[in-house]
């Protein structure tokens, strides 16, 4: 079994910065990935981070704005967010996947979540 928690949320002014972090324990995972839900639109995933090799995917939305890391030491992820904006407020999640097979930024190839940790963005 895993398990993951998010921290780190928080309000903060567009254009500013933030850094999530996703505790995860258990051992039989491959992937770990970052979500987000807005009030009223479907969950989209942000970024994802392979074990393996530590290759790493972006939503096309976040590219060279945000960064997914990891500390082994520590075994947990981060997701580093910079110029946040207005549209990326929303509930951010950190999930993970039991199966080697690519997982990229599909929600169903996830099998593990968090609760969630709430990001607001001020314009």
């Amino acid at each position: 079994q895993v398990q993951l928690e998010e921290s780190g949320g928080d309000s903060v002014q567009a254009g500013g910065s933030l850094r999530l972090s996703c505790a995860v324990s258990g051992y039989t995972y491959y992937y770990v990935a970052w979500f987000r839900q807005a009030p009223g639109k479907k969950r989209e995933g942000v970024a994802t981070f392979f074990r393996g090799n530590a290759k790493t995917g972006y939503a096309d939305s976040v590219k060279d704005r945000f960064i997914i890391s990891r500390d082994n030491a520590k075994n947990t992820y981060y997701l580093q967010m910079s110029d946040l904006k207005y549209e990326d407020t929303a509930m951010y999640y950190c999930a993970a996947s039991g199966s080697i097979e690519w997982a990229g930024l599909l929600e169903d190839n996830y099998h593990y979540w968090g609760l969630g940790t709430q990001v607001t963005v001020s314009s």
